[in-house]
C-alpha cells in the first residue's frame, strides 16, 4: 500500500518549487499535484494519456477541447488523450490532482 497526505505533497511541491509534483508512477497509471495561483496562466499542452483532474481546492473555468465548465473543489473533469485543455480565469488559488493513464512518461 502506498498512502500520501495533500499536505505533504503540497510542501514538497512548495519545496522543489515548481507547480506540478508527480508523487506516483506505476505500470497502468500516474498521479501529480499540480498548482496555479490565482490569476496565473496554465500553459499544459495536450497529454497523450487520458487523464482524471479532481480539484482539491480553488476556483477557475477549465476549457476541454470546445467545452468550457468551472470547476471548484470536488469538481472531476475527465480529458480523452490528445484533447486540448487548460484552466484559465483563475479566482482561487487552484490544486488538482491529475492521474494519468497510461503513466506519463
Amino acid at each position: 500500500m502506498k498512502e500520501f497526505r495533500l499536505d505533504l505533497l503540497e510542501a514538497e511541491r512548495i519545496a522543489n518549487d515548481g507547480a506540478y509534483l508527480r508523487f506516483l508512477r506505476e505500470r497502468n497509471l500516474s498521479a501529480g499535484l499540480y498548482a496555479l495561483g490565482a490569476g496565473q496562466q496554465d500553459t499544459q499542452r495536450p497529454h497523450p494519456q487520458d487523464t482524471l483532474h479532481f480539484v482539491v481546492s480553488g476556483r477557475a473555468s477549465m476549457t476541454v477541447g470546445a467545452e468550457t465548465t468551472t470547476v471548484a473543489r470536488g469538481s472531476v473533469v475527465y480529458v480523452p488523450a490528445g484533447t486540448p485543455a487548460r484552466f484559465h480565469h483563475i479566482a482561487e488559488d487552484l490544486r488538482v490532482m491529475v492521474v494519468f493513464s497510461p503513466p506519463e512518461g
